[in-house]
């Protein structure tokens, strides 16, 4: 039987700890959708769809990184949904002048948005 702890898994539990402290809020253009990320549960929106809720989940951080670096978010009852959220030096949603620390990219079934975010 396999030790359920050991240095490397807490050190993933630490980090996994860490990157979902923060509150976020991702938004795409063409199509128009927004995500707010906390600890309360996950909001998706778009001009069609209005406050769909997901459970909060703990975000996988990338082995080996900081724990800000990447958060990937798993959409509970959606099949392949999830939510990446990467640090990058600047992310343009390419119709405003906003400048985001934050590339964002869902995945919802067989669609795939990508745009930006930052912490709220």
């Amino acid at each position: 039987m396999e030790n359920s702890s050991s240095p490397s898994t807490d050190a993933n539990l630490i980090a996994q700890n860490t990157a979902n402290s923060q509150e976020f809020i991702a938004r795409g253009t063409e199509p128009f959708w927004n995500v707010t990320v906390n600890r309360r549960g996950i909001v998706y929106s778009t001009p069609e769809v209005r406050n769909r809720r997901y459970p909060y989940t703990a975000p996988l951080a990338a082995m080996g990184r900081p724990a800000d670096l990447v958060r990937v978010y798993r959409l509970n009852g959606q099949p392949s949904g999830v939510l990446v959220i990467k640090k990058v030096n600047a992310c343009s949603d390419g119709m405003s002048d906003n400048v985001y620390p934050y590339d964002a990219t869902l995945i919802l079934g067989n669609q795939v948005m990508e745009g930006c975010a930052q912490k709220r």
